[in-house]
């Protein structure tokens, strides 16, 4: 198969709605990550996308809309909790869990009775989708586990060849993917952390509580009710260690880690310029809310740059804190040291 490579430009973004209207695969720029759409009324489309991905099928799907409107055709029971979390927070980087209506296929949700929601602010995605005409189901634009893709470099590394098109709409401004919030009963809960934070939600709804498993994933028995819940996630081919604390400390321990690895291609993701001998070092941000912009990027440079194993700095120092930390331990399968 042949993938397009489209321009952001009305021209490229009709012809990229068509595809996908037809039943093709469209990665596309949202502020968060790139997606990757299919007709989220289409099964035969949205099987497709699970293919491409490698994804396995009791992991749901998020719908991608550009009207408000369309909520209340996709979901119903919406209580009144939800409809101030949808008025505060869409458009933007924030997916609402709904019981489903009967117009949403089950390949969508993986056959679960609720519907996560999404509303990107990005004005790409948002004429991506007008064009296409239906709204679009879209998990992030990578292999499945692999880092998610926030410049079109990404998508086309993973997945030229087996999607039809991509547009390229640069680099992605939050980084780290939607806030996914369970407004389905009546107590409101977070299940991914991301661009929106848990201080922001709070001032809108104060009953809304955290789900436990954030830095942690699910049993193996048990079904994610939204991404990023139950399977190995963002993960770069390197070995990758989470060591956070205080800072002094953090880097005492990383110098340790990296002798005792000296036979190891050794990489150290910093949040302040840290220098490290025989290290490769990537700065990722003094703050959390950079570091949440520049965690994928960087951890896709490692496996460019032959790293066998990263160590990656970490404090949380503002609200993004939770997002980043909730994809780092997942990024490192739990590997953690705290200092």
């Amino acid at each position: 198969m042949e993938t397009k490579i489209f321009k952001d430009d009305d021209i490229s973004i009709a012809e990229a709605g068509r595809i996908a209207a037809a039943g093709g695969l469209v990665a596309f720029p949202t502020e968060t990550v790139y997606g990757l759409g299919a007709s989220a009324y289409d099964d035969t489309s949205v099987e497709r996308i699970y293919a491409a991905k490698g994804r396995p099928s009791d992991n749901p799907l998020i719908v991608h809309i550009a009207d408000i409107s369309d909520i209340d055709k996709l979901a119903v029971d919406i209580s009144p909790n939800a409809r101030k979390l949808i008025d505060a927070f869409m458009p933007g980087p924030f997916t609402v869990i709904l019981k489903k209506s009967r117009i949403v296929p089950d390949t969508v949700t993986a056959g679960m009775d609720t519907v996560g929601i999404r509303f990107p602010e990005n004005v790409t995605a948002q004429r991506f989708i007008k064009a296409a005409g239906v709204p679009i189901a879209a998990p992030s634009a990578n292999i499945s586990g692999k880092p998610s893709p926030t410049e079109a470099k990404h998508v086309i590394n993973d997945m030229n060849g087996r999607i039809d098109a991509i547009i390229d709409g640069g680099h992605c401004s939050v980084g780290v993917e939607s806030t996914i919030v369970d407004a389905s009963g009546c107590t409101p809960v977070v299940l991914r952390p991301g661009g929106i934070t848990y201080d922001e939600l709070k001032a809108v709804v104060p009953e809304t509580v955290i789900d436990p498993h954030i830095l942690e994933s699910i049993g193996n028995d048990e079904q994610p009710k939204c991404p990023g819940m139950k399977y190995k996630h963002y993960a770069p081919d390197a070995e990758v260690t989470v060591v956070e604390g205080d800072p002094k400390k953090v880097r005492d321990k990383i110098k340790e880690l990296i002798d005792e690895n000296s036979d190891k291609v050794c990489g150290v993701l910093t949040m302040s310029d840290n220098a490290y001998d025989s290290a490769v070092i990537l700065c990722a941000g003094n703050t959390n809310r950079e570091y949440a912009k520049n965690l994928f990027s960087c951890l896709r440079e490692f496996d460019r740059l032959g790293v066998e194993k990263v160590f990656a700095e970490f404090e949380e120092r503002d609200g993004y804190g939770l997002a980043v930390k909730n994809r780092l331990y997942k990024a490192a399968a739990q590997r953690v040291i705290r200092v």
